[in-house]
């Protein structure tokens, strides 16, 4: 079964809202966890505006499932994940102040400064994984520079799934197969919801992972957060 990743920034941005510990972060990842999420995602952004850098130990130390740290491989974000030895630690090609991840690796590009990233997690016993888009060149780079899987943006999938959703899939349908005969494991993101994220289950056997926060998020408040997660789980059976 595909595991089920929550990504708690968006209670951490209401959190900063107000200035205060209300909600309180750790409570949530947990109350996550005791519904059914295997593992808790969070991306911390150099400004803070909803994870901080002073979350992530108080996580670490207080979760059983598994923790994933995303974000641009910076000196001081690389730091906190070696620091806290997240489980997996997802790298995502964003500038400082974008607003959400919209695009992956540019392997050919990047490809000596990520190497050198990939070297220290494999060095420290942290599983990575590369954001990625369904190019098989650039995917056999991110295998050759040392990655263990690579997540797939999934936003054009979600943008393109009412219209046609076989031809939506379609390419990421290749790209996984593709990756998996090269030995990477396969993970997913970005706009998957209770409507699209089945059929793109179903598709991708190969799915390790998925993680969800936003559309997950959005459900809670009109559904509960202890009925959507199960929801959510089911379609990944």
């Amino acid at each position: 079964m595909t595991k089920l990743s929550v990504n708690i920034n968006k209670p951490a941005l209401l959190r900063n809202s107000r200035g205060s510990d209300f909600p309180n972060l750790l409570k949530i990842a947990q109350d996550c966890e005791r519904f059914g999420a295997d593992g808790i995602t969070v991306h911390p952004r150099p400004d803070e505006r909803h994870i901080r850098y002073a979350d992530i130990p108080v996580l670490r130390r207080n979760l059983k499932t598994e923790f994933n740290i995303e974000g641009y491989p910076s000196k001081d974000w690389m730091d906190l994940v070696l620091e806290n030895k997240a489980h997996q630690a997802t790298l995502v090609p964003d500038p400082p102040k974008a607003l959400t991840s919209d695009s992956g690796w540019d392997t050919e590009k990047h490809f000596d400064f990520l190497v050198d990233v990939l070297t220290e997690f494999k060095n420290a016993g942290i599983r990575s994984s590369l954001f990625m888009e369904n190019d098989f060149h650039k995917i056999d780079l991110a295998k050759k520079a040392g990655a263990d899987r690579i997540e797939l943006y999934t936003g054009p999938y979600a943008m393109n799934y009412i219209a046609d959703q076989d031809k939506a899939v379609l390419d990421y349908v290749s790209a996984a197969k593709h990756a998996v005969s090269i030995g990477l494991e396969i993970n997913a993101g970005h706009d998957l919801n209770l409507e699209n994220l089945k059929f793109f289950s179903d598709s991708i056997s190969e799915l390790k992972e998925v993680s969800i926060g936003h559309a997950l998020w959005v459900d809670a408040i009109y559904l509960g957060l202890e009925n959507v997660i199960p929801m959510y789980k089911r379609l990944l059976v």
